[in-house]
């Protein structure tokens, strides 16, 4: 890729052109001009000669395919930049691999200093178990070490790290050798947390961003809330991403409200929303989704922590207050409460404020029909992650050993939910699984249960403008002339046109549907690999090799 470059500066026009450009303003163009962080035109590469007199910049693509930037619509940064930096079991296969890393990872540490580490899986260990106390004491030399499961509702410690919550012994979800879960995990999380320093935890976010624009992600959601870090993390992330060019930030806080007081301190917090994790109930790998009949694998249904009257009470405030609202909703029970409470605010407030408002639930994984359909009557958008399937989908993945095959073929039924109009935002819940947008766009695609396919043009669209419109914002995500310039280059092969019914795929890719087309994400095949990434028109990231 080559470039006739002028002086860099903001607000500088730049003409790319001898590519493949993605946009619905023109099939098939290979040219776009972007002009004060906005893109000014797209088209062929014969009209682009009448810009390039004018321009300060011209980049020659080399056959480049050029995008929307990715949006992943759940993310939690910190944590993501400490797992890409600290201590990352996700790649454990076995119970002593793990145990192996914890004791390297806790070698020259000062004794004293607390260690976290992330992403354990005991359902894809041959030992089919955790990490008892005793053995991450002796790996991790005696010290402090808070270990998520992959899912992050759940924990295991060291005795080092529980001498520094000692109230947690009291506490729901306590468990002498077990899994922290409930309020006790949320104290070893928080005393955990409040050994970061500012300078550890600036570097954990610097990396986590650094990463996503690596991967063509140009904005993400951060998730945070009094639950799963603090105040000091959220507001310090959001002003070191307005500070620097980088991906976008948009905050969302997960802390009830009652009232247009508490509103406004979630706004003065910089949230988008008062949404995100909001637990109304837990996850599936810990046993803590609410369920309306028991798990395959464990005698109770998990567990809710909200109920109907709860969430009526909290989206009729943020409704009323103009804020965006959501819910972390896993399990068929905790999801059937949400829409029963959201209708309880429909007949207070009306539907029409309630659907304009724009709230999103979290996950939504164990839905029904009925629910589907709920979504759809309340303008709820589901914040789905598609890499969950991939990772614990099928006949014997995790969700069928919780679950049982027949309730776990039930999950994630993406086909149903745009059949039924409800708007999709794709994201990863990194660290719970990698920031990986094409990945993720291949994971809906190639369900692993066929019914719940959508097209490849239809996850990407959820992955790129689905985002946008998640928060409120339908202007952009999509390469026409007006919308933000936000954009990614890729090394790619031949672009196709992929739907799960192959009559749809040949008309798709027939000139005269005048589909735009994209990599082939078949399973198997190479991955895009990014070039460039642009966030308001500056580039945040270069691929160097």
């Amino acid at each position: 890729m080559t470039e006739n470059s002028h002086p860099s500066g903001e607000h500088r026009t730049t003409l790319l052109r001898g590519g493949e450009v993605h946009s619905p303003a023109d099939p098939f163009a290979t040219a776009m001009v972007v002009e004060r962080g906005h893109v000014a035109w797209v088209g062929s590469e014969g009209a682009a000669d009448a810009f390039a007199a004018g321009v300060d910049e011209v980049v020659d693509l080399e056959g480049a395919l050029v995008t929307p930037a990715f949006t992943d619509a759940h993310v939690h940064t910190t944590a993501t930049g400490l797992a890409l930096t600290g201590l990352d079991l996700s790649g454990s296969r076995t119970l002593a691999d793990a145990l192996r890393r914890v004791r390297e990872h806790s070698a020259g540490r000062p004794a004293g200093q607390v260690l976290i580490g992330h992403g354990w899986d005991a359902a894809r260990w041959p030992e089919r178990r955790h990490p008892s106390r005793a053995e991450l004491d002796e790996a991790s030399g005696g010290r402090p070490l808070y270990l998520t499961r992959i899912d992050v509702h759940s924990a295991v410690v060291t005795t080092a790290l529980l001498d520094l919550a000692p109230q947690v012994t009291g506490l729901t979800g306590y468990h002498p050798d077990g899994p922290l879960t409930d309020a006790a995990h949320h104290a070893v999380r928080a005393a955990a947390h409040a050994a970061i320093t500012p300078a550890q935890r600036e570097r954990a976010q610097l990396a986590a961003l650094e990463h996503a624009a690596s991967l063509g992600i140009g904005t993400i959601h951060e998730c945070a809330g009094p639950d799963i870090s603090d105040e000091d993390d959220f507001t310090g992330l959001l002003s070191l991403a307005a500070s620097r060019p980088g991906p976008r930030v948009v905050g969302y806080w997960a802390e009830r409200i009652a009232d247009a007081k508490d509103a406004q301190r979630v706004r003065e917090l910089g949230a988008r929303g008062a949404a995100g994790d909001l637990f109304a109930d837990g996850s599936l790998g810990s046993h803590t989704a609410c369920l309306h009949a028991p798990y395959a694998d464990a005698d109770h249904t998990g567990t809710a922590h909200l109920d109907e009257g709860d969430i009526a009470a909290h989206v009729t405030a943020c409704t009323e207050a103009g804020l965006q609202a959501g819910f972390h909703a896993i399990g068929d029970a905790a999801l059937t409460a949400v829409v029963a409470g959201v209708r309880r605010a429909a007949d207070t407030l009306g539907l029409a404020r309630v659907r304009a408002a724009r709230h999103r639930i979290e996950h939504a994984e164990m839905l029904t029909p009925e629910t589907v359909a709920a979504f759809a009557e309340f303008g709820l958008t589901a914040s789905v992650q598609p890499a969950f399937d991939a990772a614990w989908g099928g006949d014997e993945g995790m969700y069928a050993q919780r679950l049982g095959v027949e309730r776990a073929r039930t999950l994630n039924p993406y086909a149903a939910l745009l059949r039924a109009g409800v708007p999709l935002a794709l994201g990863s819940d990194s660290p719970v699984t990698p920031l990986d947008p094409w990945g993720t766009v291949r994971a809906a695609a190639f369900h692993r249960t066929p019914e719940h396919r959508i097209s490849v043009r239809a996850a990407f669209t959820a992955h790129t403008r689905g985002g946008w419109r998640a928060a409120g914002r339908d202007d952009a995500g999509v390469l026409v002339p007006g919308a933000p310039a936000d954009y990614a280059l890729w090394r790619t092969g031949e672009l196709i046109v992929q739907t799960p019914d192959d009559r749809v795929a040949r008309w798709s890719t027939d000139p005269r549907s005048g589909t735009p087309g994209l990599p082939d994400l078949t399973p198997g095949r190479e991955l895009p690999v990014c070039l460039r990434t642009v966030v308001r028109g500056q580039t945040v990231w270069t691929n160097r090799s």
